[in-house]
C-alpha cells in the first residue's frame, strides 16, 4: 500500500515543526486556537511563521533557539506552519497588518498588538546570529 501525498508530506514536515516544539512553542494548528491563544494573550507573544524553505531550518529556526537562550523572552511562544497549516497561518497573519504574507517570518506581539516584525527578506540574507540578535533586542525593548 503506498502512501499518500498527504501522509508523506506529514511525515517529512514533522522534524521542522518539533524543531520549534522542542523548544517550549505551542503549535497553532486552526484558526478558533490562533484567536483563542492570540486574543487572551497578555503580555508579549513571539510567533514564528515556519516554512519548509531552507532559510527556515539555516537561519530562522536556529536565530529563534538561540534568541530563547536570553535572559528575557517572551511571555508566550506560538508557531503556525505556513504551506501545512493554511487557515491557521492566515488567521494569525491578520494580526501582522501592514505587513504582507511572509514564510519564514517572526513577530513579537504585546498584548495582542503588533511591536516588531522580522519578515523573510530579512531572515534568508541574514544569519542564525543575527536573527537570534534582532530578537533579543526586541526582548529587552518589550519583554521587561
Amino acid at each position: 500500500m503506498s502512501m499518500s501525498f498527504e501522509a508523506y508530506m506529514r511525515d517529512m514536515v514533522q522534524p521542522m515543526r518539533d524543531e520549534l516544539t522542542r523548544l517550549g512553542i505551542q503549535e497553532l494548528r486552526t484558526p478558533e486556537e490562533v484567536v483563542e491563544q492570540f486574543d487572551k494573550a497578555k503580555g508579549t507573544s513571539l510567533v514564528v511563521v515556519n516554512s519548509v524553505c531552507g532559510c527556515a531550518a539555516g537561519q530562522c529556526r536556529p536565530g529563534v533557539a538561540k534568541a530563547l537562550q536570553h535572559d528575557i523572552t517572551p511571555d508566550h511562544l506560538y508557531t503556525v506552519f505556513a504551506g501545512q497549516d493554511k487557515e491557521a497561518t492566515a488567521k494569525a497573519r491578520e494580526y501582522f497588518a501592514p505587513y504582507p504574507p511572509s514564510s519564514p517570518s517572526i513577530a513579537l506581539m504585546k498584548d495582542g498588538e503588533l511591536v516588531h516584525m522580522i519578515e523573510r527578506h530579512q531572515i534568508e540574507n541574514r544569519s542564525a546570529d543575527e536573527i537570534a540578535a534582532d530578537l533579543t533586542r526586541a526582548f529587552e525593548q518589550y519583554c521587561r
